[in-house]
């Protein structure tokens, strides 16, 4: 038995190039530069200011270009990237299924490998590693493989509805509390407390980042981290749910067979254009005036229009870039986001190293330094730097250099490198 298993698993093969749905890759590209918007802000300023007012970016510019990120970019991508981890699990799983392969020894080394990537990523270069909770959420995954569809779709509603009636409840406490008095006004110098001690671990990774050593801005990147992956209780339901998604969309071969799915892929453009629009409105304008440590009535209307919002958006954009792929013009209009899409966790990686250097002191130095709107163009230069990689990658190497160790280890053989 056991060399039976042995054999299969021998036998299971990474994709081949002429294999690849290009559609998922153009996907996966402009989930890459979306992420990109997202995470320049936090590349250059603290982590703690996504849950404290600020001050620095009074500027108009950078108001309105703040504004179109919160709107247009956050939340959205993140979890489109996720749909696409849902949607790689199950287009991977029905491959192995119907060559009569051993799928889950496979997909378990896989994530074991993303996982040590990750931890890599976060603890020596970045702080906003997605890697890490990538891979352990993975697990949680497979235990949904074989669950009904509609079964999917449930969960995902549920885990996307959670936040929003947390919030909501802790809003609801909170106003009650400040019924009484007394009890207000302690609430009202615990959240001023909590805003004090929050500035102070904000100026404290400004001179880290700005000013320290590779010590210092080590021993500040654990204190981030371990902020982030307190947030992950927070995040965890809308990344889990774009999972579910993205395992439905999957199993449903809807990308295998697109012209079959026309009809869905347009009331998905246009239920998520409608849903989108409307509810990342609620969200960019209750966010401009709510503190989102402090669970207010106008921070449940924010989290509750980023709840539905996000993802809704999220599929739109899904919707209408897989629309255009159809067309062979526009395919190839696209071609520079798939060749992105293609290595998409060098690109990722990528990312983090060039904007570190650039922000960091062991860099350039430029930490705190660049607005909103400053970002924006610093994001479309290192995204059009990266087009340019990977297209001339493209034509040499058949995979990204991470994507190359990470399937050598998770088939535990080398892989050939070399394109042709």
């Amino acid at each position: 038995m056991q060399n039976t298993v042995a054999s299969t698993e021998v036998q299971f093969q990474p994709v081949q190039p002429q294999e690849r749905i290009e559609t998922i890759d153009i996907l996966r590209g402009f989930a890459i530069f979306g992420i990109l918007i997202v995470n320049m802000a936090y590349f250059n300023s603290p982590v703690y200011l996504i849950i404290m007012p600020t001050d620095w970016w009074t500027g108009t510019v950078d108001r309105v270009a703040q504004g179109l990120i919160r709107f247009a970019a956050e939340g959205k991508f993140i979890t489109l990237f996720s749909f696409l981890f849902g949607l790689g699990l199950a287009i991977q799983m029905l491959r192995a299924e119907e060559q009569g392969k051993n799928f889950l020894p496979f997909y378990r080394r896989r994530l074991v490998v993303l996982f040590i990537v990750g931890l890599i990523h976060a603890f020596l270069i970045w702080h906003g590693d997605i890697l890490v909770p990538y891979a352990i959420f993975g697990f949680v995954l497979l235990l949904f493989r074989n669950r009904k569809p509609k079964t999917l779709i449930v969960w995902a509603i549920v885990l996307l509805l959670i936040p929003a009636l947390l919030t909501g409840l802790g809003a609801t406490m909170l106003e009650l509390g400040r019924m009484v008095p007394e009890a207000g006004e302690q609430i009202d110098a615990q959240f001023a407390q909590q805003a004090e001690e929050y500035r102070e671990l904000s100026q404290r990774s400004i001179e880290a980042y700005s000013q320290g050593g590779f010590s210092e801005i080590f021993a500040q990147r654990l204190d981030d981290l371990r902020f982030n992956y307190m947030g992950l209780v927070f995040y965890f339901t809308n990344i889990f749910a774009m999972f579910l998604i993205g395992l439905y969309v999957g199993r449903r071969r809807i990308f295998s067979e697109l012209p079959t799915h026309q009809n869905l892929i347009r009331r998905t453009f246009w239920w998520g254009l409608v849903l989108g629009i409307s509810g990342n409105l609620i969200y960019a304008l209750a966010r401009e005036y709510s503190i989102p440590s402090e669970p207010t009535l106008l921070s449940f209307v924010s989290t509750a229009g980023f709840a539905f919002g996000g993802p809704a958006l999220c599929l739109f954009y899904a919707a209408a870039l897989t629309r255009l792929s159809m067309s062979s013009g526009w395919k190839r209009r696209l071609a520079p986001l798939a060749a992105v899409g293609r290595f998409a966790i060098s690109n990722y990686l990528l990312q983090s190293v060039i904007c570190t250097l650039i922000f960091y002191n062991y860099g350039l130095g430029f930490y705190g330094e660049v607005g909103p709107a400053a970002g924006l163009v610093l994001t479309v230069a290192i995204f059009s730097l990266q087009i340019v990689l990977s297209r001339w990658w493209i034509r040499r190497y058949r995979f990204g250099p991470v994507e190359w160790l990470w399937r050598s280890l998770t088939y535990r053989r080398r892989q050939p490198m070399v394109a042709g």
